[in-house]
């Protein structure tokens, strides 16, 4: 550790001397980066009694000197010269995002052998075993829990806490603005840019909500703990995607009357595929819009909150849950990570990041066995339920449950009557469904394709 620029201290602790002082540079002051400079600044006297030594932020990186902050901060701290500050320092902390030049200053640093600290999710899930291997060539590591749901502690449990147990599937609310936007059109009847319109209002969306509603941002995440919780690397490319963008109120009210509620889930499991000895274990990773049993704890994760269920072969059934963004919530896990990677530095050890031993490979979703709600407008008359009913049994997938509604009679076509017939089915191989969803759709006798959603559900 460094002895420079110290703080001064209370005159009834140890002397100034005695303390030691370790260098930290900070890359990025956006909402998080402002937060983490504020914390800095205000409670080094007490972070440096947690960690045996205290932080000293020497500088902060940006691209403008002048732009405005979320918090106000000494302008001498400020710099463009993001090189010479890593070099300067003996911790690093980037918050900037994005791939470049994030990847190259975040090697700069772990290359010299200093630890970082990071919430750069997109970086970390195209790129995150290079940075791990430079970490642990170079004696150092990279934390990320602020990466990965904000506040909520998940990146630490799953290395540490459940590292002697065998992860079986994990999945959560991953992401606040969508999580946001459908606990809107559920409990207030809101169309999709209505409840979107009002979370870029209230700040939980951006201009451009993209990378939120898509799901790219909850499919980062998850390649990131599903790289964790079985010891294996993933990418974001290994994620199968798809956002809310299509979901409807009409979907969401058709779940409330069936008892489910929609969100927007992140899922990381083993499969297996084959069978005896050509059997093999994979690991399937997506995002998609799926109803959920209301009973189901993740069902009750309202407004911008985020929540992870992991289930595991011998701890079980856990659940993480908090602010999965904000300034003040996402740098308090950055600054979790900060103490952490300075007490191992105070005590001489890198500590230990991720293992990638099992190998195990990422598999499309052709193999998931999941379940599909199925709405079709369809000619209210006799025989048009049996014959949709054989087209599912043709491609041997079992409906688990059938609701009919009754519409008024369309004015384009007198005399006939239509109705709204809503399929769940059992839990059956993904390529079965999407071939007898692609085969119903066909049908002369189903008039419109309203929603397609899969269910979580067990039964």
């Amino acid at each position: 550790m460094t002895n420079s620029s110290q703080s001064q201290r209370p005159a009834s602790s140890a002397s100034e001397s005695s303390v030691p002082t370790v260098r930290v540079a900070l890359l990025g002051a956006g909402n998080v980066g402002a937060e983490v400079a504020r914390i800095l600044l205000t409670d080094a006297v007490e972070l440096g009694e947690r960690i045996g030594a205290r932080p000293k932020l020497i500088g902060i990186a940006v691209r403008d000197v002048d732009s405005p902050r979320t918090v106000t901060l000494p302008l001498e701290l400020f710099t463009t010269d993001a090189d010479a500050l890593i070099d300067d320092a003996d911790v690093v902390v980037e918050l900037t995002g994005g791939i470049e030049p994030a990847k190259t200053r975040i090697l700069r640093a772990l290359n010299a052998g200093k630890p970082v600290i990071s919430g750069n999710k997109a970086l970390l899930a195209q790129h995150g075993e290079q940075l791990h291997a430079a970490a642990e060539a170079a004696g150092t590591s990279i934390s990320y829990e602020a990466a990965v749901a904000g506040a909520i502690p998940i990146v630490r449990p799953m290395l540490d806490s459940l590292s002697g147990d065998k992860v079986k599937r994990v999945l959560g609310i991953m992401n606040g603005t969508t999580n946001y936007i459908l606990d809107q059109m559920d409990t207030t009847g809101a169309s999709f840019d209505d409840a979107l319109a009002e979370a870029q209002r209230l700040g939980y969306a951006e201009a451009d909500p993209t990378a939120d509603v898509e799901g790219h941002d909850a499919a980062s995440k998850v390649a990131i703990l599903g790289g964790i919780a079985f010891h294996s690397s993933y990418t974001f490319d290994d994620v199968y995607c798809r956002g809310i963008t299509g979901v409807t109120a009409e979907d969401v009210e058709a779940a409330r009357r069936s008892g489910f509620v929609i969100k927007l889930l992140g899922v990381a499991e083993r499969v297996t595929e084959g069978e005896g000895d050509q059997a093999q274990e994979k690991v399937n990773l997506r995002v998609v819009p799926t109803m959920l049993p209301r009973k189901h704890p993740l069902a009750g994760v309202h407004g911008a909150f985020n929540a992870v269920f992991v289930e595991a072969e011998n701890a079980g059934e856990l659940m993480f849950y908090g602010p999965g963004a904000g300034g003040a919530p996402t740098a308090s896990a950055v600054m979790g990570d900060l103490v952490a990677a300075l007490r191992r530095s105070v005590a001489g050890g890198p500590g230990v990041g991720p293992t990638f031993h099992a190998g195990l490979p990422a598999t499309g979703m052709d193999g998931v066995k999941t379940s599909f709600a199925l709405t079709l407008l369809c000619p209210d008359r006799t025989g048009v339920l049996a014959e949709i009913s054989s087209v599912f049994a043709e491609h041997g997938v079992s409906i688990s449950t059938m609701q009919q509604r009754d519409l008024p009679e369309d004015p384009a076509h007198p005399g006939q009557g239509q109705a709204e017939l809503r399929f769940v089915t059992h839990r059956a191989r993904n390529a079965d469904l999407v071939r007898t969803v692609e085969a119903i759709r066909q049908m002369d006798v189903v008039l419109d394709m309203r929603g397609l959603i899969r269910v979580e559900n067990d039964n």
